[in-house]
């Protein structure tokens, strides 16, 4: 959902035509695990997102927040018949981002390449290798995601802002379909919807370099996988997307689609219970209430920066704050994508901890939504 707004960007940008039978999301997808951590092709955009607090190993407040996602962008319902291997059906794009709020600062790597034998390819299921693609310019390491058997591990680098990572995930909690079966509505529009799941809870650990300091690391991470065809509605500016993991061994994942003038046009929460059930909120069973914002310097977005989120009927009051107020990601691929991407400590009224996790906001600043 969330991210297909980066997708319509860049594709918008660079013209690209698109054939007319994609697959739509249904609500009787027949799952089928572990084949469906894999790529789904009929389908237009698909990506496997990850993010995670990291505390080193020998330091334990030495902390980092960390994104890592892949990108299938559908270009054609099957591959060219051309004896090339410079043909191709799919794009990679590859986002990563590692926070460091001790040195206040957050670092944003991207790549975009064709699906060829040279530049990344997607796996086959049971093949463990489920993705990989060249690294930025100027680094020689490959960014790949493998199936260890139970979860995922996943590596990045970049050489030229000095980050990296090398992680292995175990799930603490089985998947959580979002959604009845991971149909995922966007909207009340026809064929508004992807199909969708979370790994809520991973163990991670691994290594994290940052100019060349190399750390032992280890912590949690959130695991979401989507695939669809859909785009926003036409009155649908953007979104904001919370994952949040309670120190009680609770999950909340929220996402509120914004309409044009800011209000909320749909909604959706599922809370995850501390042995793993998950219940699908009504809409009148919360709120999230930003209380604070934070204007970009850089693109001169202004992003709610802090947010009150209730569940009354499950004693849950959060006060979600931001790591850092500048955790934007700006991209220098054609587009100009940016959006806020961001660790968030949780608290309680008076202040005492309650967890973390991660926030998503997009649409927010001038020409930040996809044409439609």
């Amino acid at each position: 959902m969330r991210r297909l707004l980066l997708f319509w960007w860049f594709l918008a940008a660079t013209a690209l035509v698109w054939a007319a039978d994609w697959k739509n999301a249904a609500p009787d997808y027949p799952w089928s695990f572990p084949a469906d951590h894999w790529a789904h092709r009929e389908y237009r955009t698909e990506w496997w997102y990850f993010t995670g607090h990291l505390a080193a190993r020998d330091d334990p407040e030495r902390s980092f927040g960390y994104q890592f996602t892949l990108f299938r962008i559908g270009l054609l319902t099957e591959r060219p018949d051309f004896d090339s291997d410079w043909t191709t059906d799919s794009l990679i794009m590859g986002h990563a981002a590692v926070t460091d709020p001790e040195r206040r600062q957050h670092r944003f790597s991207e790549l975009l390449y064709r699906e060829t034998p040279f530049l990344g390819q997607l796996g086959t299921f049971p093949d463990p290798l489920v993705a990989w693609v060249r690294g930025p310019v100027g680094t020689s390491e490959r960014w790949t995601l493998r199936w260890n058997g139970r979860a995922f591990d996943f590596a990045m680098a970049d050489e030229r802002l000095g980050i990296g990572f090398e992680l292995a995930t175990e799930p603490l909690k089985d998947l959580v379909l979002q959604g009845p079966n991971g149909f995922s509505r966007k909207g009340d529009e026809p064929g508004a919807a992807s199909l969708y799941y979370s790994f809520t809870r991973l163990a991670t650990e691994g290594t994290l370099s940052v100019d060349g300091e190399s750390l032992e690391v280890r912590g949690e991470s959130w695991m979401d996988k989507e695939f669809s065809s859909s785009q926003l509605g036409e009155d649908q500016q953007g979104w904001d997307w919370f994952s949040l993991q309670l120190d009680d061994r609770r999950e909340l994942m929220i996402y509120i689609l914004r309409a044009e003038d800011g209000s909320p046009d749909f909604r959706h929460a599922t809370l995850v219970s501390s042995d793993g059930q998950k219940r699908y909120l009504d809409a009148d069973e919360w709120s999230a209430v930003a209380t604070d914002t934070w204007r970009s310097p850089s693109t001169g977005a202004t992003y709610p920066s802090r947010w009150t989120i209730a569940v009354p009927a499950e004693a849950i009051s959060i006060d979600v704050r931001p790591l850092l107020s500048d955790q934007e990601n700006r991209s220098q691929l054609p587009g100009g994508v940016y959006y806020w991407e961001g660790a968030v400590d949780l608290f309680d009224a008076s202040g005492a901890r309650l967890g973390r996790g991660y926030v998503e906001l997009t649409g927010y600043g001038e020409n930040s939504r996809p044409p439609v």
